[in-house]
């Protein structure tokens, strides 16, 4: 690897995306994002109402390589620059997965360069760094992507303390499946957000599971039982009270996540709060959070909107600052093995 500032090429193939981007990490806190490409899947999923693995496994096998191009193009950069190539080593579908990790490895191998395997949800974790405001070490983190709903003290690269995570459905599967259940389609999470627009949140009274609960913890598979029974009570009323409980149901999961967000912080003591993950993007989110933190004088920090899907320029970020903070060195052995389940607490500096 050259001395200053190297490149990492980042691939993320963890579920219907394909993200490739290109970093230079400056020896500056935060590396330079230089170009990134994504191609999402959903257009082929929804003929299914939800991603079918073999397929996605099969589309990134179509895209990684002609994204690349694209990104080492508008770069203005060589296959040959490149120092490190960083790919998803898991969480994810284990057919995608080895798409990224085998795709890395021989294009390591090809170029004589170093490889690594980084965490999909340190990638999201870390992704507010490439914003317009990044933030500073140390914060609370609420990550919602996905599977995964967690609210993490972050001391620095590498360094998290789960504080509280969820216990059945995540926030993102508690959006997905109240949307299937309105007959929303797929994706269902941003479809339900985009109904909740035009309806009343306090039209229905549905659960707030663990809103007073002593601990930091989460469930949304009440809510979502919650949201099946009153698509029942209405019946045939459904189709014009939809937007009203799409409303009620999206009110519930922000009302949870941001009472969760604000007692992480009391117990911690920290002003700073950083959100990263799909759902991060809701806007009715994020309005709540803004609102309430101000209260507070805490700073909140978010992805910019087009990264808070899964992407490639988080997995090449998430590279770039774990090899700066010396927690993980990239190697030059060209075997892999991909983690389709793998605890962010998980992480050591073996990863």
């Amino acid at each position: 690897m050259s001395d200053t500032a190297p490149l990492i090429l980042g691939i993320e193939s963890s579920c219907d995306e394909t993200g490739v981007a290109l970093v230079q990490a400056n020896g500056s806190p935060v590396p330079q994002l230089l170009s990134h490409a994504l191609f999402s899947q959903i257009e082929m999923h929804q003929a299914y109402g939800g991603v079918v693995p073999e397929l996605a496994s099969r589309d990134h096998i179509r895209r990684v390589l002609p994204l690349t191009n694209q990104v080492m193009a508008e770069a203005g950069k060589s296959l040959q620059d490149i120092d490190v190539v960083a790919y998803t080593r898991g969480p994810g579908l284990a057919g995608a997965l080895l798409v990224g990790a085998g795709v890395a490895c021989a294009l390591g191998a090809a170029l004589g360069k170093p490889v690594l395997g980084v965490h999909h949800l340190e990638g999201h974790l870390l992704s507010p760094f490439l914003s317009a405001d990044p933030p500073e070490f140390p914060f609370v983190a609420l990550l919602v992507s996905g599977g995964h709903t967690q609210l993490m003290r972050v001391d620095g690269v590498g360094r998290y303390e789960i504080l509280g995570e969820t216990i059945d459905d995540a926030a993102g599967e508690a959006f997905d499946k109240s949307a299937k259940l309105m007959g929303l389609g797929y994706p269902g999470g941003p479809a339900l957000s985009r109904l909740a627009e035009q309806g009343d949140g306090t039209a229905f009274k549905l659960p707030r599971p663990l809103l007073h609960s002593s601990n930091l913890d989460f469930s949304f598979a009440g809510l979502k039982t919650a949201v099946l029974t009153q698509a029942q009570r209405l019946g045939a009323e459904l189709e014009v009270r939809k937007a009203d409980l799409a409303a009620s149901t999206q009110a519930a999961i922000v009302e949870v996540l941001v009472k969760k967000s604000l007692a992480a912080l009391d117990e911690t003591g920290m002003k700073r709060l950083v959100v990263a993950g799909g759902v991060g993007a809701n806007r009715h989110l994020r309005e709540q959070l803004n609102a309430q933190c101000a209260k507070r004088k805490v700073r909140v920090h978010y992805p910019e909107l087009h990264l808070c899907t899964d992407n490639g320029a988080m997995i090449a970020m998430a590279a770039a600052m774990r090899l700066q903070a010396s927690m993980q060195e990239a190697s030059r052995a060209y075997t892999f093995e991909v983690k389709p389940r793998w605890p962010l607490d998980a992480i050591s500096q073996s990863v």
